[in-house]
């Protein structure tokens, strides 16, 4: 499979894509937990099929040492026992953010204050635009068709 585009290629489409990539970097270096974070990015991820971003953060999550019974278990982690609930209710925030169409109400108000008890204003800020970010990138990605596969952890970071 051959990418439809190269985000690089042009200067203007270049020039946004590197100040997306800059958005991202910042947000890696949130008070979030970095393990949140990339159980987010590869839940909502799943829930988009965006192979490219499912390949990138499992990668990176393994290289930055999480149990792969983990990451073989976010698509039902409802039904897992692994899973803080700091971070069973981050995933599911992620969910009904990702899941807007779906839901109908977006993220709920049982969420919301369930996620209010885990985290404090700023790791909150990080993770609504984490499951905003991602879900740009994902769009990014599906379109164009980007290949999933050869992504190596750490690369775009």
């Amino acid at each position: 499979m051959d990418a439809r585009l190269n985000y690089f290629a042009g200067p203007n489409p270049s020039k946004a894509l590197k100040h997306f990539m800059a958005a991202g970097r910042a947000l890696k270096e949130s008070p979030l937990p970095a393990t949140t974070q990339e159980l987010v990015a590869l839940r909502v991820s799943q829930i988009n099929g965006c192979a490219a971003c499912v390949d990138m953060h499992t990668k990176d999550a393994v290289a930055a040492g999480e149990e792969s019974v983990r990451l073989h278990l976010v698509a039902a982690w409802r039904e897992a026992t692994v899973f803080t609930e700091a971070e069973r209710v981050a995933l599911e925030l992620a969910e009904q953010g990702t899941r807007i169409a779906d839901a109908a109400v977006g993220v709920s108000d049982e969420v919301w204050a369930r996620a209010v008890e885990h985290y404090d204003e700023e790791q909150l800020t990080a993770l609504v635009f984490l499951v905003s970010f991602m879900n740009t990138a994902n769009r990014l990605n599906i379109i164009t068709q980007q290949p999933a596969g050869d992504y190596v952890a750490g690369q775009y970071h």
